[in-house]
């Protein structure tokens, strides 16, 4: 009688565990489709972490650039605003334009202002036209190539302190120039750098420095005109002025917007060169925007210095964004 009840007591635990395992396999089966769901979940979830962890790597790369672009050139920014819109750097207290108003109306900073700009608007143009001219000439295969290229570059490599002492030479009262200028029957001679024709000289100065440089950018340019392009164009019986300004034009339209805006910035820092030439107070002609800021910062007028920098900023930015608009209308016209 035990033995029989022992058997029926396994026979009852093996049917409950027969049926514990019944419904752990259908509690798998009806669960199924709801771990899918969290394993799409969990794999977006991984996609996230990944792309803020790739974010974060990315910021932690840029951080020091930003850093260094924030002190060195937002933070200063923001401080020159500041000390335009005060009195002083001491008081702080808020006077507006008055500061604007007040470096307008200086007769100096008229005078440097007008011949910065006089300067510009001689030199770059005169920059830009000439070195096309140069990146032409050398790409029409004539002799002594190399030759002509090396000479236009030498000024890069000599150093700006014994550029001014050569042309401190040829310029003086009794330089080479007067003494040419006499030969061919000039009247007398000619104080070239306490003259009205004293930006001439810079102007030159100017155009033999970078001519050498906006040279090559020119025929870098010119290299990358399709010569397929051109060869179809002769074919068609188009002249060499024709296939110039419809062709090449349009490939050397971004070069000469970028020619020009370096042209305009070094034309800008010209001041080096005049100082190294004049000193601190140079012949009227030759005052330029930079002697007026040196001078103001000599005398500690910082709201008065960083209220003209912040306009010839403002000057050199609608230049600059007037050349852009010009060579965007220039460029979509030669495509059409």
């Amino acid at each position: 009688m035990e033995k029989k009840l022992k058997i029926l007591d396994k026979v009852k635990d093996n049917g409950e565990k027969l049926n514990r395992m019944l419904r752990r396999n259908a509690a798998g089966q009806t669960a199924a489709p709801k771990k899918k769901v969290n394993l799409k979940e969990h794999l977006q979830k991984k996609s996230t972490r990944k792309k803020i962890r790739e974010t974060f790597v990315s910021w932690m790369f840029l951080s020091p650039s930003l850093a260094g672009v924030l002190t060195f050139f937002v933070v200063p920014f923001l401080v020159v605003v500041f000390y335009s819109l005060v009195n002083n750097p001491i008081q702080k207290e808020f006077v507006g334009f008055s500061n604007f108003v007040r470096v307008f109306n200086n007769n100096a900073f008229r005078q440097a202002a007008s011949n910065t700009l006089m300067f510009s608007a001689v030199a770059v143009p005169l920059a830009v036209v000439l070195s096309l001219f140069l990146a032409v000439v050398m790409e029409s295969g004539i002799p002594f190539k190399s030759q002509f290229r090396s000479f236009f570059l030498s000024p890069m490599m000599v150093p700006i302190a014994s550029i001014v002492l050569i042309w401190q030479v040829l310029f003086d009262y009794n330089g080479l120039i007067n003494q040419v200028y006499l030969m061919m029957g000039g009247p007398s001679k000619i104080d070239w750098l306490k003259s009205d024709k004293a930006q001439i000289v810079v102007v030159i100065l100017f155009l033999w420095k970078n001519l050498g440089y906006n040279m090559i950018l020119f025929m870098a340019a010119l290299s990358s005109v399709p010569k397929d392009l051109m060869e179809v164009a002769r074919l068609e019986s188009a002249t060499e002025r024709q296939i110039f300004w419809s062709i090449k034009m349009r490939y050397l339209s971004s070069t000469i917007l970028f020619v020009t805006i370096m042209s305009l910035i070094n034309s800008f820092k010209v001041f080096r060169e005049v100082y190294l030439l004049t000193g601190d107070y140079p012949y009227q002609t030759l005052y330029m925007m930079q002697h007026f800021m040196n001078n103001t910062f000599a005398s500690v007028d910082y709201q008065k210095l960083s209220a003209s920098a912040i306009m010839m900023a403002i000057v050199v930015v609608i230049l600059m964004f007037i050349m852009f608009i010009t060579e965007d209308r220039y460029g979509r016209d030669i495509e059409g």
